[in-house]
């Protein structure tokens, strides 16, 4: 009698969320900025590049996440980042006037800041910076009140970004 047909190899098990690999570490320059008075840093993690903190109080989150090419675009970006704090996406034309572009030594940064009045605490700064083929996000978010009085710093760290 002929053999039994061989078992099919088995598939590839699919990557678990918890399995995804941290990026790579960014080719070219690298961000760099100066902390402001009071502020601490950490080295990232995950998805991130840095993470840092304001000395203020309530719920609030510092973070530098660099990512190759243009990471889906700017458009998508703030979006999602919109959508974080429960608020609906915007068309090209409302992130045109969003955007407030701001001088830094790393070059011109694309400055959003979002806050929801209707779910309380809920507030972002983001800023988008590029170089050598990736897209840098600068982000603070967490309670409207925390970041409301994080942001003036947040601002100069901002404006002390450059590549190195």
């Amino acid at each position: 009698p002929a053999a039994p047909p061989a078992a099919p190899a088995p598939a590839a098990m699919p990557a678990m969320a918890g399995d995804v690999p941290p990026p790579a570490a960014p080719t070219g320059a690298r961000l760099r900025w100066t902390l402001p008075k009071g502020w601490t840093e950490s080295a990232g993690g995950s998805m991130r590049f840095a993470s840092f903190a304001p000395p203020v109080t309530g719920k609030i989150d510092g973070s530098v996440v660099v990512l190759p090419g243009p990471a889906g675009g700017e458009l998508a970006n703030v979006n999602r980042w919109r959508g974080q704090i429960g608020l609906p996406p915007l068309d090209e034309a409302g992130l045109a006037a969003a955007r407030k572009v701001v001088s830094a030594k790393a070059g011109p940064l694309k400055v959003y800041d979002f806050s929801n009045g209707a779910k309380p605490g809920s507030r972002l700064v983001a800023a988008l910076a590029e170089a050598d083929g990736n897209t840098w996000f600068v982000k603070l978010t967490g309670d409207a009140e925390a970041v409301g009085a994080a942001r003036p710093d947040f601002m100069k760290l901002l404006g002390s970004l450059r590549f190195e």
